[in-house]
């Protein structure tokens, strides 16, 4: 099955997003990674804003995907929670930053649209890992000493976290030890 050529542009924006940043890519760059021109990229995505927003947006439902199949997945939250993790080390192993952390770097300099894309997406996974936290509480018998907000926050800093650290010095370290502890930890 051949790939698009929107599609193919997609893909290779992303890794670029998540491996030098929005600003420091062009449509010159991706003309010349996919073998087109830079007119044909214009008929696709009449601006580079166009291109992050229809990014971000595939990108947010390919994530709702795989949330809810790991929802489906694992009856036990704690179980989910550590399989989230997973999405963050399977970013760190194809040497990408995670889409979030990666617009978050810039989020000043990006769009308005792009902003408001990563802060949904941002919002989504804290969403997402507080319901987890708040269903696991009730599963294991845990007393949490703030709110599960708090700790959703607190666990997801240290994945992004730690993929910002693991890509400056590489990977010498397992990028999942910080969230583990901390999620080992909660009760």
């Amino acid at each position: 099955m051949s790939v698009s050529t929107r599609d193919a542009l997609l893909k290779s924006a992303e890794i670029h997003l998540r491996s030098k940043g929005y600003a420091a890519f062009s449509y010159a760059d991706l003309s010349e990674e996919i073998g087109i021109r830079k007119a044909s990229i214009h008929h696709h995505f009449p601006t580079k804003e166009n291109l992050g927003v229809a990014l971000i947006t595939q990108y947010i439902d390919v994530f709702t995907e795989k949330l809810q199949a790991i929802d489906a997945a694992h009856a036990d939250p704690v179980e989910r929670l550590r399989e989230f993790g997973g999405l963050f080390l399977a970013s760190a192993n194809d040497h990408l930053l995670p889409l979030c952390g990666a617009l978050a770097a810039e989020m000043a300099a990006l769009p308005e649209s792009l902003q408001a894309l990563g802060r949904q997406l941002m919002a989504q996974q804290l969403d997402w890992m507080e319901s987890n936290l708040v269903q696991a509480a009730q599963l294991h018998g845990w007393t949490l000493r703030k709110p599960p907000r708090d700790y959703a926050f607190m666990l997801l800093s240290a994945l992004e976290g730690a993929s910002f650290i693991g890509w400056a010095l590489g990977p010498s370290t397992d990028p999942l030890a910080a969230f583990h502890y901390m999620l080992d930890n909660l009760a």
